[in-house]
């Protein structure tokens, strides 16, 4: 046999595009099981009062694992370096940036995401955060192709896990968070030997998940119950819903819903001290308001909150 029949398999080259919290155990487990030849993240950003420079979370991982890291303020005009490693395959988790078509269009294997919803369900930016303010009972992950518009890729594979009446932000960041970083590794061998389904989202069943803005922190008392319990939890923790009393913001992290009407009040009126927190009239009961963190302080509950002004509170009105 002359040395030219032999066929050389070149190790797969992946290059992983991601940023926050929520891309690491994706990327930590693409680490332990194949070839990550780079990490594209987001600039490091300045925070804090003394302005130190922080690492995006990824970075961190790559660095960590000596692996090449590429920090792009606008991946559409600066997308060359990446061409120039020859990917077989790109991979997103919550990158922050959309996709040139001439990037999406080179790796023999194509780009895929690691999206936190069930396509077509809650397309965009939030979808953790919108799946509980939208009082979803379950969301999951979706792994997919990447097209030119946002999240409207074919599907190859989803999961889905169940939301419960607890789940904060947070929490459901967590679950679906390790949730996606397995089904990837479940779904890639099929991507890589070519074996895996391909299934076109149904564009009669899409909803979408806007990034969160600042109005979408206010809690709004002449809304139910539940639509406040949800929206306090799907803020949670960040950034976190808030109401004003007395002209200072007052953020909200937990409050308990109560099985008691007061037809004679008004909608976002401080009715009555429970055990459980504040009792605020809603638009059809009453929430009690227990994990609060008044401005410059530390959350605290509604106990330590009141500390002497709980008579002073009954009837003043928040918004």
């Amino acid at each position: 046999m002359n040395i030219e029949d032999i066929e050389v398999k070149k190790p797969l080259k992946i290059v992983f595009m991601g940023t926050p919290d929520f891309s690491v155990p994706v990327l930590e487990a693409l680490i332990k099981n194949y070839n990550v030849k780079a990490v594209v993240t987001q600039p490091d950003k300045l925070v804090g009062r003394n302005g130190t420079l922080a690492y995006p979370p990824v970075k961190e991982v790559a660095l960590k694992h000596n692996i090449l890291v590429i920090q792009l303020k606008k991946v559409k005009e600066e997308y060359q370096e990446i061409i120039d490693l020859d990917p077989d395959l790109i991979i997103t988790c919550a990158y922050g940036q959309i996709l040139p078509l001439e990037l999406l269009n080179y790796p023999r294997l194509g780009c895929i995401n690691v999206h936190a919803s069930l396509l077509p369900k809650l397309r965009g930016g939030a979808p953790i955060h919108r799946a509980i303010i939208n009082g979803y009972s379950k969301t999951g992950v979706t792994i997919m192709y990447m097209a030119e518009g946002m999240d409207d890729g074919d599907i190859i594979t989803k999961k889905e896990i169940e939301i419960t009446n607890f789940d904060t932000a947070s929490s459901l960041h967590d679950k679906l968070s390790k949730l996606g970083s397995e089904l990837l590794i479940e779904t890639l061998p099929s991507i890589i030997n070519g074996t895996n389904s391909r299934t076109p989202q149904n564009s009669d069943d899409v909803t979408f998940a806007p990034i969160i803005k600042p109005e979408d922190e206010k809690i709004d008392f002449s809304k139910t119950s539940i639509q406040i319990y949800n929206q306090i939890r799907g803020l949670n923790s960040f950034p976190g819903a808030y109401l004003m009393l007395d002209k200072k913001r007052i953020k909200v992290y937990e409050s308990v819903i109560i099985d008691e009407y007061f037809p004679d009040k008004l909608n976002g009126e401080i009715v009555k001290i429970y055990d459980k927190g504040i009792g605020v009239k809603t638009n059809n009961g009453v929430i009690a308001l227990s994990i609060l963190q008044p401005e410059g302080k530390s959350k605290m509950s509604a106990k330590d909150f009141l500390n002497g002004q709980k008579e002073t509170l009954i009837g003043k009105i928040v918004g």
